[in-house]
């Protein structure tokens, strides 16, 4: 399994959500409070974000665990943003190595991470790997699961659609195939989209409008919520959206009228 979060609000110091919070993603990657599988995350990190007028993101991942980068730090102090998104990372069996295997991955607006597992990885999937035009598969970043689930979210979203519509839609496809543990978490720098699915997810969202979605609560303080599982959650600046992934229905949006 892995850890993920995603920002989304007023400009801030990367590391105020990086690894200022008591138990964000730099506590998570060795001491994890709610991980169900797996007991820590150090087979590499990375972070993406966006700077002010270019909508392409930047990103810095590494293949080693986030605590012993000493890199990090520094650059976490002196890079602000009003959107990011980071993970740490721990291997599935049978799923490459390297920074290149780490999320976030990225295209165009785009950035993406997928907390689980995709059980009997990778011949189980070759239906899944089928949907996609030869081309595409040869784009894979890394031979891993979370590759390929990027891979089909992406050829979704270069067709058109919206971007919890892409999550939701290879989440479920991912499901049909096994037994799998799919929490996808995307951004586009204005808005973001993540599935609770197999594992758990939280959102917070702020007085100022910001809006954080973590694996994990970042603190003991208040305003986290528990995102149901197998539940499609959107957020933007006006408000979080939830959707049922098992019986997809009318959005549910958190701030209308009951």
């Amino acid at each position: 399994m892995c850890r993920h979060f995603a920002y989304l609000g007023r400009p801030v110091p990367i590391r105020s959500v990086l690894l200022d919070p008591p138990y964000g993603l730099l506590r998570q990657s060795w001491a994890p409070r709610l991980q169900r599988h797996g007991t820590v995350n150090a087979d590499g990190y990375g972070v993406g974000w966006y700077a002010p007028g270019d909508e392409r993101p930047a990103r810095y991942r590494r293949e080693g665990p986030i605590w012993a980068d000493g890199d990090l730090a520094d650059l976490a102090r002196v890079v602000s943003s009003h959107a990011v998104l980071g993970a740490v990372r721990s291997a599935t069996a049978g799923c490459a190595a390297g920074a290149q295997a780490a999320a976030p991955f990225a295209a165009g607006r785009w950035l993406f991470s997928h907390n689980g597992v995709l059980p009997g990885w990778p011949g189980a999937f070759a239906p899944l790997a089928a949907l996609l035009p030869a081309a595409e598969l040869l784009e894979l970043e890394a031979r891993t699961d979370s590759a390929l689930l990027w891979a089909l979210v992406l050829n979704r979203l270069r067709a058109g659609a919206e971007l919890g519509e892409s999550l939701a839609e290879v989440c479920l496809l991912a499901a049909e195939s096994a037994e799998s543990r799919i929490n996808l978490l995307a951004t586009d720098g204005r808005s973001l989209a993540a599935t609770a699915w197999g594992d758990t997810l939280f959102q917070r969202r702020d007085p100022d409008g910001s809006v954080l979605l973590a694996s994990e609560p970042f603190d003991d303080g208040p305003g986290w919520s528990e995102v149901p599982d197998r539940t499609l959650l959107v957020a933007d600046a006006a408000g979080s959206s939830l959707t049922p992934l098992a019986a997809v229905g009318p959005r549910i949006r958190e701030d209308a009228p009951r």
